[in-house]
């Protein structure tokens, strides 16, 4: 079992899902809807004690669910009272650390999507130069064993709120393996020093081949416009600069020194409220009017609705993309 968070209606709300096998795969089922607070299903009868409501617990042995109590537990350890979590932190610390995991199969391991395999890589040791992933030990992906895409994605969705805001663009640099279209040899550990123009249009063509790569989706139905679980990404690329580095920008610059004929790619012109306004399909009063979270949500609209996959032209989805990033920093 696992936590599931969707938007439905422009609310964010959970649900316990389950993976379970079908034939070669894993697939997901719905279990038990928890509306937009599933703190309201725990109970707390003193001390640091906490236990789940017994209607969820009914409900599960309906649906002939087989599960544990600290399985169960830890689905809604998120909206545990703060206070309760960090009385019970240590002791669920040792449990951990004996816990059994699903399996250890090396060779199953190995079968992981290598999207799959980046992520966990960059979000286990940080690093823009995954050259050796092929090394790494199978113990890493481990975690990953056994479960649908859906809950594959879930477990991603709450593993990135670890990274801080200046990794965010370099993650999904690395994540989308975008050095390898470039023969720089600082284009594994410095994305920055890359022209950014070509990084942009080659980030599209990556985002929309693994939208409709069906061995990725497995389970989950492909579709004609980006999949909802991609599009954070294309926000979080557009919305974020790399993070700054005195190191890295002065062994770039000394590398740039070193060869008289270097030129810094070719910046784009300034893009206007007028041209942005033409650009997402409203007048320049309303682009300044907007706020920088209701332009979030209009880019994410006409992302989805301008997205190649979708009949969309390339060229225009890399200005809408321009004009956003140009706009944003525009916004106070």
């Amino acid at each position: 079992m696992y936590l599931a968070r969707y938007q439905a209606e422009g609310k964010t709300r959970y649900a316990i899902r389950e993976s379970y096998p079908d034939d070669d795969m894993f697939r997901s089922r719905d279990l038990i809807d928890l509306g937009e607070d599933p703190g309201a299903f725990l109970r707390y009868p003193g001390g640091n004690a906490f236990y789940v409501h017994e209607a969820i617990e009914d409900q599960l042995r309906s649906l002939h669910v087989t599960y544990d109590m600290d399985e169960l537990d830890e689905v809604f350890w998120a909206f545990v009272r703060p206070d309760i979590q960090k009385a019970q932190a240590y002791f669920r610390r040792r449990g951990a650390s004996g816990a059994n995991h699903p399996t250890d199969d090396p060779s199953e391991n190995l079968n992981f999507h290598l999207f799959d395999r980046r992520r966990v890589h960059f979000l286990r040791f940080g690093q823009t130069d995954q050259g050796r992933i092929g090394m790494a030990s199978p113990k890493l992906f481990k975690g990953l064993a056994r479960k649908s895409r859906d809950e594959i994605e879930q477990h991603f969705m709450l593993s990135e709120q670890i990274l801080k805001p200046h990794e965010l663009k370099s993650y999904v640099f690395v994540i989308f393996d975008i050095q390898r279209h470039f023969s720089e040899h600082f284009a594994r550990s410095m994305p920055q020093g890359l022209d950014q123009n070509a990084v942009d249009t080659l980030f599209v063509q990556d985002i929309c081949r693994l939208n409709r790569d069906d061995r990725f989706w497995a389970d989950l139905r492909l579709k004609n416009h980006l999949h909802e679980y991609l599009v954070r990404y294309l926000v979080t690329f557009f919305d974020n600069d790399y993070g700054r580095s005195g190191y890295l920008e002065d062994l770039l610059q000394s590398w740039m020194n070193s060869r008289r004929g270097f030129r810094f790619p070719e910046r784009k012109p300034a893009v206007s409220f007028k041209e942005a306004g033409s650009i997402f399909g409203i007048s320049e009063d309303e682009m300044r009017r907007l706020s920088k979270k209701e332009l979030s949500r209009l880019f994410r609209r006409k992302a989805q609705e301008m997205h190649p996959d979708k009949g969309g032209d390339h060229d225009a989805f890399i200005h809408l993309a321009d004009a956003y990033r140009e706009i944003k920093n525009k916004k106070k």
